[in-house]
C-alpha cells in the first residue's frame, strides 16, 4: 500500500533555540572547553549529547561550577536567587534566555511593582516556569489546570496578574485564562500573549496536518513541552500520534493501514532528525513527500553581548 507523506510548515528549530545552541557553540569557540551550562539549554537529547562532545558541561547545581568558568543560562531562564549566586561566584555567565521567554520574567517585574500578586499558568517542575515563578521571592502562585484556581489563597482578588509559560497548549491556556478572569475578575493580563509565535505556529500547522493524515509523527524528546503539546493537538484532532525522540523509535506496526502520514518537529528539534524519520518512513512504504504551506519565520535574536565575532 502506497502511503504520502505530509511535512508540516514551519517545523523545528526556533529563533530562541537557534539563539541558545550558537551561545553555546560561540563560547566554546571564544574560551575553549569546557563550558557550563545550567540545566539542558533546550530540551532536545540530539542537541544536548552533540554539545556535550564539543566540550559543554550540563549541570544542575551552581556547586558543580568550578570558580573562574565560562557558564550559560538555558533558553528557559533561571530565578533571580540562581542569577544572584551566579555573579556572586564570579563566572563568566552568558545568558541564552529566548527573549520572549525574558518578555514575561520583565512582565513579572513590573506586575509586582504595582503590588500585584501574579498567577503563572504552567507546569510544575519545567524549568521554565521555575524562573519564571522565581522572579519575586513573594506573590508568585502556580495554576496548571483548570481545577487549581478554585483552591487558590491570594492576599487581595483585587490587585491579581496573570503570565503563562511560552510553550503551553493554545486552547488548554484559552480555558484556564477563561476561568481565572471568571473566578477573579478584577485580574489583568500581559499587554501581549505570552505562549510565543513559535508555540502558536507549530500547532496551527497541526491542526492543518490534521486535516489531510490519520496518522502524525512528532520529533521531539520527552522533556520537551511544546513537541509534547504538538502531539495533544494532533489527538484532540481526532488523529493518531505519536512522539520519537528520533527514527529508531518509530515501530512499522505504526502505519498499518494509513495511507496519509503527517510528520512535524518541535521547537528544539532539529531538522536532520526530520530527514532521518522521512528516510525510514520510505523504507516502509512512503512514496511520496509533499510539503504544506504555511508560516514562513524569519526572526532571528543575536546571541548574547560579549559573544559576537571577533
Amino acid at each position: 500500500m502506497n502511503k504520502k507523506l505530509f511535512l508540516a510548515q514551519p517545523r523545528g528549530f526556533c529563533a530562541g533555540v537557534h539563539r541558545a545552541i550558537a551561545t553555546v557553540e560561540r563560547a566554546l569557540a571564544l574560551f575553549g572547553q569546557p563550558i557550563y551550562v545550567r540545566h539542558e539549554i533546550v530540551h532536545n537529547t540530539h542537541v544536548v549529547d552533540s554539545l556535550k562532545q564539543k566540550g559543554a558541561i550540563f549541570i544542575e547545581e551552581l556547586d558543580d561550577v568550578p570558580n573562574g568558568s565560562t557558564l550559560i543560562f538555558s533558553a528557559h531562564g533561571v530565578s533571580k536567587a540562581i542569577e544572584s549566586e551566579a555573579k556572586e561566584r564570579g563566572f563568566r555567565i552568558f545568558d541564552a534566555t529566548c527573549p520572549l521567554v525574558t518578555k514575561v520574567h520583565m512582565e513579572v517585574s513590573m506586575m509586582r511593582q504595582e503590588d500585584r500578586e501574579i498567577i503563572v499558568i504552567g507546569h510544575s517542575g519545567h524549568p521554565e516556569v521555575e524562573g519564571t515563578m522565581g522572579q519575586s521571592d513573594t506573590g508568585m502562585y502556580l495554576v496548571e489546570s483548570v481545577e487549581d484556581i478554585p483552591e487558590l489563597d491570594v492576599n487581595n482578588p483585587d490587585r491579581l496578574a496573570y503570565v503563562s509559560q511560552t510553550t503551553l497548549s493554545v486552547a488548554d491556556t484559552t480555558d484556564v485564562i477563561a476561568a481565572l478572569k471568571a473566578h477573579f475578575p478584577a485580574i489583568i493580563e500581559p499587554p501581549k500573549a505570552d505562549i510565543c509565535y513559535a508555540t502558536t505556529n507549530r500547532q496551527n500547522a497541526v491542526k492543518q496536518l490534521a486535516e489531510i493524515a490519520t496518522l502524525i509523527i512528532v520529533v521531539g524528546s520527552p522533556s520537551s513541552s511544546n513537541s509534547n503539546r504538538l502531539r495533544e493537538v494532533a489527538e484532540r484532532k481526532g488523529v493518531t500520534a505519536y512522539m520519537v525522540d528520533n527514527a529508531s523509535e518509530i515501530d512499522p506496526q505504526w502505519l498499518e493501514g494509513h495511507t496519509a502520514i503527517g510528520v512535524t518537529a518541535g521547537a528544539s528539534a532539529p531538522e536532520i532528525l526530520v530527514q532521518e524519520v522521512i528516510e525510514m518512513l520510505q523504507k516502509h512504504g512512503v512514496t511520496a513527500i509533499e510539503e504544506l504551506e504555511g508560516i514562513t519565520e524569519n526572526l532571528s535574536f543575536p546571541v548574547p553581548r560579549g559573544l559576537g565575532r571577533r
